[in-house]
């Protein structure tokens, strides 16, 4: 087929935008819109204050979590129950049960990065809630029992004494 001159330079103007004379310049050096998120420590520094039971978090985990962890967190790939006990064996799953040594960690992770694909869109509240519901199926909290700032750090993870520090390794 043939193409005219004309014809070739409308069609490399289409895949290629014409720049020539536009002051265009990386967007470098200027400040974010907002702080970055702290770190909430396992001590639960950073914590923020709000608060939620299990019973507040089954209604928010069946709005945005139930479609990628299933009904009671037992989804194939994605499972935050069970597991207790199964990390020293030949197929160990790691869960909130299993695996998490503070609950503190657990909500600084729901908070930054659940639901997935819409992180960030749960209250402080709902986070609370959400976190005592995770930990209520995995027999480590009552269902009425009340996360905020001052419970969540006291929350005894099984798998808490499951992790060293560097201080605890002795290098040789």
């Amino acid at each position: 087929m043939f193409m005219s001159s004309a014809m070739m330079i409308v069609l490399a103007a289409s895949v290629f935008p014409v720049t020539i004379g536009l002051d265009i310049k990386p967007d470098l050096g200027k400040d974010l819109p907002e702080e970055p998120q702290a770190s909430i420590a396992p001590d639960g520094s950073g914590l923020p204050p709000a608060a939620g039971s299990a019973e507040q978090g089954k209604v928010v985990y069946s709005v945005h979590c139930l479609s990628c962890h299933g009904e009671s967190g037992e989804m194939p790939g994605n499972v935050l129950v069970g597991g207790l006990g199964s990390l020293n064996t030949d197929i160990p799953t790691k869960t909130v049960g299993s695996y998490w040594p503070y609950a503190t960690t657990l909500f600084d992770y729901i908070n930054r990065a659940m639901p997935y694909g819409n992180e960030k869109v749960l209250s402080a509240s709902e986070v609370y809630s959400v976190t005592a519901y995770l930990l209520f199926l995995n027999d480590i909290i009552d269902f009425d029992t009340v996360m905020n700032a001052k419970t969540l750090p006291h929350v005894e993870m099984p798998n808490r004494k499951g992790f060293r520090t560097d201080k605890e390794f002795q290098f040789k």
